[in-house]
């Protein structure tokens, strides 16, 4: 199966209005340490060389805003114009979101696929595809994003030569022979990798169909070569194959909210990425809340001055009346405590289209998860998280009881310890943790309920198999040890310690074993009584006797001379239950022996016995 760039889902050129161009917005994904924030951190340095000071840098070059990074076209044209000759982008500049990538892509919807455009997947050219690389190429595939490999750190290829700002491929023509055949290794285990997950992949300078092709982009974020090739691949495939989703910019405005903050002197707030049209302070929009759809209007919109990260920000904010797509905004206004992380804030300022929005909010708020009577209890920061997380445990079979948005609060804890399977017993958080009531019960030896909770799904089902086989394996042994296996016992000749109340006699294990609390009968069914103390030739009480220990055991019931004497034989009182569940064990031969014996026994009289 062969995947590139998917454009089945463009409007036809016809079917759209078109708009302004805006700028493709990019998500970059990748591996633990792979170079995913070093290749975003060179995106956000370009063009600060020329900037004398921080305040000038500010006036220019890169914007940083809530949580996105913007390069424009003045930086991407001059960065690029080596592999351009100089012809310049149609794009007016791209926006990065700048929040982890699987988190972007699970939890961020945009008109019902994904908010990015276009995806750049980060992969070590020295460690190939890992498991967060292969859930990128999951998700990838399932939101049908188009996108691009950075393959990063080439620069420790031995032997590589890299200089900084260089284009792969003149950097390409400076290596040595043997370097070029050690990339070539590296390379051809990478195609063979990706391969194997059904895309197709090609050195960049090398590809003739970039529909069927996934372009690959030797680069070495840390000395900055090949980058310039990874944003003009970038930029030239989403202006080739997205044009017209870049230029449905007409219409209602529409934006997806990244998380909503308290901020100082302004209260409730969301920072939000306008995707299309434009918005205006007094506009009328609708949001998704935790209880439906509701209507509020913009008070304030604000954008942090110069290379400020909204994160860190302060008090440099300037206001600003209008917004255009595509860009990121934080935006007041009344109620916004209600609104739900990773859902869409539509702009209708008319009754027709507010009627269409809430129709279509409504579908946001319904959360599709598959609820079952018995199953784990999952949460998550957005709607599109949660779901993403009940689609992977779904794969494992696992059944989920409940499913909400919003931190783990009491009923969550309650929800979980009332499950009827222990391993059952145990609530997921996807980007989640407790509320400020119960986030000490989560923690330690003493935690009320097991919680595992991470940014990337991956790590919370790793987490979640390790805690299933270990909690199956305890409660294997537990089981094991509660069970009442098969024992054979004989009186022993002059070894009588007291008569009853508790008979105390001398017993030897001739086969299998015995348990204090058991119960035991005599060879032809007979109940005899229970065993209430074991102790050693030592003088050691013990709990267990095993095959060929010689004990005195006290039990309660039986008076020696009436209704046992020495030189009889008993058998431990298995009950039917427990030797159905003992079959499926592995026994001795000596326990699978007497279990036998004490099947043949009880069956006499029961024929279902034990089955």
């Amino acid at each position: 199966m062969s995947e590139g760039v998917d454009t089945s889902e463009n409007p036809s050129p016809e079917d759209v209005s078109k708009g302004w161009q805006r700028q493709p917005i990019v998500s970059v994904l990748g591996h633990v340490d792979h170079g995913k924030t070093s290749v975003l951190d060179h995106f956000r340095s370009l063009g600060s060389e020329r900037q004398a000071s921080v305040m000038d840098r500010e006036a220019g070059g890169i914007t940083q805003h809530i949580g996105a990074t913007e390069v424009p076209a003045d930086i991407l044209n001059q960065t690029c114009s080596n592999l351009t000759g100089g012809k310049n982008f149609n794009s007016p500049g791209l926006l990065f979101i700048d929040t982890p990538g699987h988190h972007s892509f699970t939890s961020l919807r945009s008109r019902g696929g994904a908010l990015a455009d276009i995806a750049i997947l980060v992969v070590d050219i020295m460690e190939g595809l890992q498991p967060q690389s292969i859930e990128s190429l999951r998700i990838l595939r399932e939101k049908k994003t188009p996108f691009v490999i950075a393959a990063n750190k080439i620069d420790r290829l031995h032997g590589w030569r890299t200089e900084k700002g260089r284009s792969f491929i003149e950097s390409w023509s400076f290596q040595r022979d043997d370097v070029k055949q050690y990339f070539e290794e590296k390379y051809w285990k990478l195609l063979g990798e990706f391969s194997e997950h059904g895309f197709n992949i090609e050195r960049y300078d090398k590809i003739k169909d970039f529909k069927s092709n996934i372009a690959l982009v030797p680069c070495s974020a840390k000395d900055g070569e090949g980058l310039q090739d990874l944003l003009t691949v970038t930029v030239g495939l989403a202006e080739r194959f997205l044009e017209n989703r870049l230029t449905d910019t007409l219409g209602c405005g529409e934006a997806t909210i990244l998380e909503m903050k308290d901020e100082r002197g302004l209260g409730k707030t969301i920072d939000v990425i306008l995707n299309r049209g434009e918005l205006h302070v007094g506009d009328t929009v609708t949001l998704v809340g935790a209880d439906g759809p509701f209507t509020t209007h913009i008070k304030g919109m604000f954008r942090p001055k110069g290379m400020s990260e909204m994160r860190d920000a302060g008090d440099r904010w300037e206001p600003t009346e209008i917004a255009i797509a595509a860009c990121g905004l934080k935006i007041v206004a009344p109620g916004l405590e209600k609104v739900l992380a990773g859902t869409t804030l539509r702009q209708t300022n008319e009754a027709d289209t507010q009627k269409k929005a809430l129709v279509e909010a409504q579908k946001e708020a319904t959360i599709s998860v598959d609820i079952a009577e018995e199953g784990v209890v999952i949460k998550a920061d957005t709607i599109g998280g949660l779901e993403a997380l009940a689609f992977e445990l779904n794969k494992l079979e696992t059944p989920i009881r409940m499913a909400s948005i919003g931190p783990i609060n009491k009923r969550d804890i309650l929800t979980a310890q009332s499950a009827k399977d222990p391993l059952n017993q145990i609530i997921l958080g996807f980007a989640v943790k407790g509320n400020s009531e119960v986030q000490a019960k989560l923690e330690g030896d003493s935690a009320e309920i097991k919680s595992i909770s991470a940014d990337i799904i991956y790590r919370i089902l790793e987490e979640y198999e390790e805690w299933k086989e270990e909690t199956a394996n305890s409660l294997a042994a537990a089981e094991r040890e509660n069970l009442v296996y098969p024992g054979h016992l004989l009186y022993l000749k002059d070894h009588t310690f007291r008569n009853k109340g508790p008979a105390i006699v001398g017993m030897r294990v001739v086969g299998g074993r015995v348990h204090l609390g058991q119960r035991i009968m005599k060879m032809d069914g007979t109940p005899i009584g229970q065993i209430k103390g074991i102790r050693t030739r030592a003088s050691e009480d013990v709990r267990e006797a095993n095959h060929g220990d010689e004990v005195a055991m006290s039990i309660m019931g039986p008076t020696v001379g009436r209704h046992i004497e020495e030189g009889d034989e008993f058998y431990v009182d298995v009950p039917s239950t427990h030797a159905k569940r003992l079959r499926k064990l592995e026994l001795t031969p000596s326990e699978e022996e007497i279990l036998d014996q004490i099947t043949k026994l009880h069956r006499e009289t029961n024929h279902f016995w034990g089955r």
